[in-house]
């Protein structure tokens, strides 16, 4: 029994310790600021913590064509959204490519994980001010050229309560353009079902690469053309997964 009560010990001190050092670390970081320098140490704070809700949630992940991925060089990735957990989870799955995310403003101010965010060179967008979302996108750009992160954005730019797509912000496409890098094109599902999951049952988050556009292409297209065609990639991965939805219901009825 005294081992016990050790184990409980160290492992409640050894958690206390590390948030802590989540603390310690995140009020080091400039809140007013946007780092142009990738920074490996609040990286691993970043993925070591996503950890630990993907493990205590229970998430598990259905991935296909992540072979798609670039291995030799950085990348823009767009993908449907529909619940706020999908960044979270899509960041953790892309932990080996340093993720950084365009993200609405509000998210840098949340406790501790909005500095840690911004150290990781997520960027803040106005979505209601255009000058000021060119910036960002000009910002996100520099990132790439420079070899600091592979950038993520939705070009729906909000959450998606509803069935199917927004419209697309397609000027988002011109971070590729100007990177002169490859858009990855992405769907995913399963990810507004943790918080109703939880604790109870277990989580499946399905991730899937639909299609990745060379640089040479998206330097040939309109950003629209590409907005489309990334749209109906989406369109079709959500059709498809509400049809295997509604025939795995079926068998069950």
């Amino acid at each position: 029994m005294k081992y016990i009560y050790w184990t409980v010990f160290f492992l409640v001190t050894g958690i206390l310790q590390y948030f802590l050092l989540l603390l310690v670390s995140a009020c080091l970081v400039n809140s007013k600021k946007l780092y142009d320098k990738h920074n490996g140490y609040y990286r691993w704070l970043l993925n070591s913590s996503t950890w630990i809700l993907v493990f205590f949630g229970r998430i598990h992940y259905h991935t296909k064509g992540m072979e798609k991925i670039p291995k030799d060089s950085r990348f823009l990735l767009v993908c449907n959204h529909k619940s706020k957990l999908d960044p979270i989870t899509t960041w953790y799955l892309f932990k080996d490519y340093d993720l950084s995310f365009i993200s609405k403003e509000a998210n840098f101010h949340v406790p501790i994980w909005g500095r840690i965010i911004r150290r990781c060179c997520f960027l803040p967008i106005d979505r209601e001010n255009p000058r000021k979302a060119m910036d960002t996108i000009n910002k996100a750009a520099e990132l790439i050229k420079d070899d600091q992160v592979s950038v993520a954005v939705y070009p729906e730019g909000t959450r998606n309560f509803g069935e199917g797509l927004l419209p697309f912000h397609n000027g988002i496409f011109k971070i590729a353009q100007k990177a002169d890098v490859p858009v990855v094109i992405c769907g995913i599902k399963g990810a507004d079902m943790i918080k109703k999951n939880y604790p109870l049952h277990r989580s499946d988050v399905y991730f899937e690469v639909l299609d990745v556009l060379p640089p040479e292409k998206i330097k040939s297209e309109r950003c629209n053309d590409i907005g489309d065609y990334a749209k109906s990639l989406m369109t079709s991965f959500i059709e498809k997964n509400e049809e295997e939805e509604n025939n795995v219901h079926l068998r069950t009825v």
